[in-house]
């Protein structure tokens, strides 16, 4: 397990020369005046580089339990190697794998859809029901205030001719002890 974390001679950097080279590109001044201090500067990094990735590998398999991550990966891998289906192929047809992949999604996605239109609707029906029984009572409270208007008008016309029937009041008139 260890020996696929931690790097194993050259393994890890696998090509130290190529490496020295990119690295002595980058600092391209400082190399022409002195390439000896470039390389013992290079050679010192890729020390605390390789120091500094083996601490947190340490600390990672301390921390996360790695191990046993690891013991659970390669269990997959084999449990992967006994199946008997093949993994998922491209077709070489962008198009058709594009479809496959997308057609289930937007089946389920209309079959939501038809489900919150049908929400939507009954919830609309729900509020058509009410603004119509809303509108009938304002209708029904028209006719009242309309009937009421007719009373108020007719008390009050009779109300006039029953003073005019009277006549005009005079100060005897109005005095009780008569």
């Amino acid at each position: 397990m260890e020996s696929a974390l931690v790097p194993r001679g050259e393994r890890w950097f696998y090509c130290k020369r190529t490496r020295y080279e990119r690295f002595a590109k980058c600092y391209e001044c400082f190399y022409k005046f002195q390439p000896e201090m470039t390389r013992g500067i290079y050679d010192q990094f890729i020390s605390e580089l390789q120091t500094s990735f083996k601490d947190e590998i340490r600390e990672i398999k301390e921390e996360g339990n790695l191990e046993a991550l690891l013991e659970s990966l390669d269990k997959i891998k084999d449990e992967a190697k006994s199946r008997v289906e093949p993994a998922w192929r491209s077709s070489g047809i962008p198009e058709e794998d594009l479809r496959n992949a997308l057609v289930p999604y937007y089946l389920k996605h209309k079959e939501y859809m038809r489900k919150l239109l049908k929400e939507k609707e009954s919830e609309n029906a729900k509020l058509a029901e009410s603004v119509l029984a809303g509108r009938q009572h304002i209708a029904s409270l028209q006719e009242q205030i309309q009937k009421r208007k007719d009373d108020w008008t007719a008390i009050s016309k009779a109300q006039r001719e029953l003073l005019r029937s009277l006549g005009e009041p005079t100060p005897e008139k109005l005095r009780w002890d008569h």
